[in-house]
């Protein structure tokens, strides 16, 4: 499933999404974060699945454009530290 983080505003969409079929609650992603946006949860989305998964911190996710600015890349999304540091290519930015 893929599960989507953010919010939409006038300016454009500012999306964090998680293909939870695709994290294993390594928590890479965690510390290559500065910004420290993310955390890891027992799967919210699926109750009877043991699995953790990567999710964006409830306080977070109003303001994820700003969070995430100092990391954004003019135009390759793959630099981005928490891409970047999940092998499993379950992090993807919609911006």
């Amino acid at each position: 499933m893929i599960a989507n983080f953010g919010y939409k505003d006038g300016s454009g969409e500012f999306f964090i999404t998680i293909d939870t079929d695709k994290c294993n609650g390594c928590e890479d992603c965690i510390p290559a974060c500065p910004a420290g946006v993310l955390e890891v949860v027992e799967n919210e989305y699926d109750p009877l699945e043991d699995d953790k998964m990567a999710v964006v911190i409830e306080e977070q996710r109003k303001k994820i454009k700003y969070s995430c600015a100092p990391c954004k890349s003019d135009n390759d999304s793959s630099k981005e530290p928490c891409i970047a540091a999940c092998e499993l290519q379950a992090i993807t930015h919609s911006w």
